[in-house]
């Protein structure tokens, strides 16, 4: 812990510790610079200044790029901490007015998540905050917590409970959901609802974000002593309806995706033959942001969205028939 005397902060830059808290997270001088706005030869200039103020190197050259000291990674969370504080007490009285607010938001989600609720958020952006900005980044679910630790996003919606979180990452339930098979019933013979023994003859297409062809169909076919033929793996949700149309394949996706892609391209819905556990969907965020006015705002945008009625439901049970 490194202790200052009150008398010598007048001769400290606090900007400097905006500067060493960029370079730690990047640690790259160019992209540090660009994190704050700066210029690459003025990010090298404060990174200088750092040196001689901690007397460390704080980052040297290695083969694979820059690397921390141990004095500057154990500068890390402290730094954190300080700078949580200052904007704390900086923000605290501040007066959010989504009306006038050129806020710029980062959120972090899946592309399913995108295409069912992206639309709506920012159809009422538009109308009720006109001037906020969202920048979507699709997320992995082993990194998420990561990328709100190092100030990367902003928000994030994920899949799953994320009990393994540390007491600073904030969790809201948003929504939980079901799984439904999709599939285009001319080109599988077949009508709905579709029997185990046909699950597990078809061919599957299988979303995922992680290496390998396994996902909870899997766990369950592996109960009953069964198992399917995988013919492909994406890590993306939204193009599994078009491969489904195209080809004699079937496919296990979350319930609410799967009826507005139903109604969409004119598949068929059925129930799934195995047993499979319900999907949790939550709202994420890093404790720093917790009395953020604006960071309070669009979490209420978002939780008021997800308890709107599926505006899908209707059209895609139609479909399904």
């Amino acid at each position: 812990m490194i202790v200052i005397d009150k008398n010598n902060l007048a001769g400290i830059d606090l900007n400097l510790l905006v500067a060493l808290d960029a370079l730690l997270t990047e640690r790259s001088v160019t992209r540090a610079a660009a994190r704050i706005g700066l210029k690459q030869s003025a990010m090298s200039h404060n990174l200088s200044r750092l040196r001689a103020l901690f007397s460390d190197e704080l980052m040297t050259r290695s083969p694979h790029g820059m690397r921390l000291t141990p004095r500057a990674l154990s500068l890390i969370e402290p730094l954190r901490a300080a700078l949580d504080q200052i904007e704390a007490l900086v923000i605290r009285n501040e007066v959010f007015n989504p009306a006038t607010s050129e806020r710029i938001f980062r959120l972090g989600l899946p592309d399913s998540t995108e295409a069912l609720r992206a639309p709506t958020l920012l159809a009422h952006l538009c109308e009720v905050a006109p001037h906020v900005r969202l920048r979507l980044f699709s997320i992995d679910s082993l990194k998420v917590l990561d990328d709100l630790d190092a100030d990367r996003l902003d928000l994030a919606i994920g899949f799953g409970t994320f009990v393994d979180g540390q007491v600073h990452h904030k969790r809201r339930l948003l929504a939980t959901d079901s799984y439904l098979c999709m599939f285009n019933a001319e080109r599988i013979g077949l009508q709905p609802p579709i029997s185990l023994e046909d699950y597990v003859r078809l061919p599957h297409v299988l979303t995922s974000l992680r290496k390998g062809e396994r996902g909870v169909v899997d766990d369950a076919l592996e109960a009953l002593g069964l198992h399917r033929m995988v013919a492909l793996t994406t890590p993306r949700f939204a193009a599994v309806p078009f491969l489904v149309r195209g080809a004699p394949v079937i496919t296990t996706m979350h319930a609410r995706l799967a009826r507005y892609f139903a109604a969409l391209l004119g598949l068929s819905l059925s129930p799934p033959p195995v047993d499979l556990p319900e999907v949790t969907i939550s709202l994420l965020w890093h404790a720093s942001y917790d009395r953020d006015p604006a960071h309070v705002w669009l979490r209420g945008v978002v939780t008021k969205l997800f308890a709107t009625p599926d505006q899908f439901a209707g059209p895609a049970r139609r479909a399904s028939a």
